[in-house]
Formats: C-alpha cells, structure tokens, sequence
C-alpha cells in the first residue's frame, strides 16, 4: 500500500501537479501558510537593517540567497521525489524567473535599506499588488475600470510622499531618492515574479519551482562576488550571523516556497492583496528594535499606498 501511495506521489510530480495533500489543504491551512509568510518577510525588514550593519548590499544579498539555495539543493539530494523533472526548455525562464524575482528583487531592497527605514521600505514593497494589476493588463489583456486606475495612482501618490518627505532626519538628497526608487524597483521584480512563475505553475510543483528559480537565478549573483565578501563574512559577529541565517531558513526558503504552493491554489491578484498587512507588521517592528519615528507625512504617505491598494483589490475581487 505505501508504495502505491508513494507511485502517485511521484506522478503527479512528474506531471507538475501539487500532491494530494497539498490539494486537500483547507481554507485555514492555506490561510496559515500566507499569515506565515507574511510575518516572515514583516520580520525580514528590520532583520536586513542589523546585517547591513556589517554586510554591504550585495553581500548580504549573496551570503542571504546562497544558504537558502544550499538548503534547497540538500533537500533534493535527501528527497528527490519532492521535486517535478526539469523541462530544459524552461531553464531560460527559470533563470530569469529567480534572477529579476529574487536576485534583483534583494540586491535592490537591501541597497534601498541603506538610507531608508524599514518601515517605509515596507510600504514601498506594499505596491507588488498594484504592478501585479498592470502586468496582468499588459501581458494578460485584462480590463482596468477607472476605480482601478485612481486607486494605483493613490497609492503611487503615496509612494512619492513617503520617499520624498517621509523620513524625519533625511535631507532630499540624490541617494536618498535613488534608495527609495530601488525599492520601488524591488517591488516591481516581485510582482514579475508572482505573474510568471504563475504560468510555470502549470508544468511544476510549487515547491519545485521555488528550488529551481533559486538555484538558476542566484547564478546570475557571480558576477557580484568581491574579495570583500569574504572579509565580511570572517568578521561577522554572532548577532549578525544569526539574522542573516534567520533571513535565509525563514523569509527566504519557507516563506518563498509557501508563497508558490498556496499561489497554485489561489488567483495572483488575490493572493497579492495579503501583502498589505506587510507594511504594518513590520513598521511596528521598526519603531520597536529601532526606535524609528514617524512622521505626519509618512502617515499620509501610508495612508494613501493603503487605501489605493484597498480600491484596486475591493475591485478586482468585484469583477
């Protein structure tokens, strides 16, 4: 009997479909997975400002995505039954599926994070919902109604408020500027991320996806390799290695594979829209390991990427 059940588990990895227990996941275990991830990566923001302490963008970004990749290729060799067969034809969009949605994604967050706090990097990356709206209206052909359309263009509003006017003890200085868009910039890959690994869905589990994406795209962070990473690694101290080592096993391997496995049972925009309780998550975390102030023009600035988000959402779940 148990290797009857364990032949079709295999098939339906082999055919790219989720097994027969992650299909019957009920509405509070899906629920669990997504409240999981969200706290994760709400952690994950105040975690990035103690490694950049004593990690430079790119190396914590590299050190980061390395151990969760390390991980994923000791799971395939322990369990290679876990895993749906690579299709080499996909292997182009794998890369480039992990590359922008990961690789891009922290580089970009983590040199934003120099000169901005967490908390309005948090808001900042509480736009994915909006990109992920007009992705599916370019490459999707997807109708936009006008409520959609005011609501992105509220919650942008409040994207350039916060990066322009919102943190107190910042000058409006040019790498001030560029931070903020870096981050705008993350949230924009993440949103690619979500939309095309969607579409590989349908030919690969959501665990197997998440592993090969990591293991093709974190290729691409060779060419970022500086004698300096190893300097920096050598001299971490053990607060740093442990939220560095906490960033990999939590935000980035569990929270990205269940991120995938939940996005195979459930719509994009909507699975999207659970990110807004990012922002708040993690700015209460900031203003309590940090002490970061907010402003009133960081409120208005929350205010407006959150009622935005609210419209567009309110809506697609209308139509």
């Amino acid at each position: 009997m148990s290797n009857i059940k364990a032949s079709k588990r295999k098939q339906y990895y082999r055919e790219g479909k989720e097994s027969p227990v992650v299909k019957s996941l009920s509405e509070s275990s899906i629920m669990f997975m997504i409240i999981i991830s969200i706290v994760f990566w709400s952690v994950a923001f105040p975690l990035i400002k103690v490694g950049l302490v004593e990690l430079s963008p790119e190396n914590l970004t590299i050190l980061r995505l390395s151990i969760a990749t390390f991980i994923f290729l000791v799971v395939y060799v322990i369990k290679p039954t876990l895993f749906s067969p690579l299709k080499h034809q996909d292997i182009p969009m794998l890369f480039l599926l992990g590359f922008t949605g990961i690789s891009v994604y922290h580089l970009s967050l983590n040199y934003g994070e120099q000169f901005i706090s967490a908390g309005a990097a948090s808001l900042i990356i509480a736009t994915i919902p909006i990109f992920i709206v007009i992705l599916a209206i370019i490459f999707l052909k997807e109708y936009i109604s006008l409520k959609v359309g005011m609501g992105i263009l509220i919650s942008l509003a409040g994207v350039v408020i916060i990066s322009i006017l919102g943190n107190p003890d910042t000058d409006i200085e040019i790498n001030y500027i560029y931070a903020a868009f870096a981050v705008l910039l993350a949230a924009f890959v993440s949103s690619v991320y979500t939309v095309m690994g969607k579409k590989l869905l349908q030919r690969y589990t959501g665990f197997s996806l998440t592993a090969y994406a990591f293991i093709f795209g974190n290729l691409g962070l060779i060419p970022f390799i500086r004698v300096s990473l190893y300097d920096q690694v050598i001299s971490l101290s053990l607060g740093v290695w442990i939220a560095v080592i906490f960033l990999a096993c939590f935000p980035t391997f569990v929270a990205y594979s269940l991120w995938y496995i939940v996005l195979h049972k459930k719509p994009a925009s909507e699975l999207s829209s659970y990110l807004y309780f990012t922002p708040i998550l993690s700015t209460m975390l900031s203003i309590l390991f940090f002490g970061e102030r907010i402003t009133v023009y960081y409120i208005l600035g929350g205010v407006l990427v959150l009622g935005g988000l609210y419209i567009v959402n309110r809506k697609i779940r209308k139509t």
